[in-house]
C-alpha cells in the first residue's frame, strides 16, 4: 500500500471512530482532548495535501492516540 493511500485510510479510520464518542459523557478537559484530536486529524489532512507525508502520518497517528485514550477511559 503507498503511503498517501495508507494515510488516506487512516484519516478515515479516524472519522469512524470519533463518531465513537458520546459527547454529554465527556468532563471538559476530556472535551478538549477531543477538540485537540480533530484538529490533528484536519492539519493531517492538509499535510497530505501539500504531500508531505511524513508530518501528515504523523498528525493522524497523534490524533489516534488521543482518541483512542479517550475512548478507553469511557469504555
Amino acid at each position: 500500500m503507498e503511503i498517501e493511500d495508507r494515510i488516506k485510510k487512516d484519516i478515515g479510520i479516524f472519522s469512524d471512530n470519533i463518531k465513537k464518542v458520546d459527547k454529554s459523557k465527556l468532563s471538559a478537559r476530556e472535551d478538549e482532548v477531543v477538540e485537540l484530536a480533530k484538529m490533528y486529524a484536519k492539519d493531517a489532512g492538509s499535510w497530505l495535501e501539500k504531500k508531505d507525508y511524513y508530518t501528515s502520518f504523523s498528525s493522524i497517528a497523534y490524533a489516534h492516540g488521543l482518541l483512542d485514550a479517550i475512548l478507553k477511559t469511557k469504555g
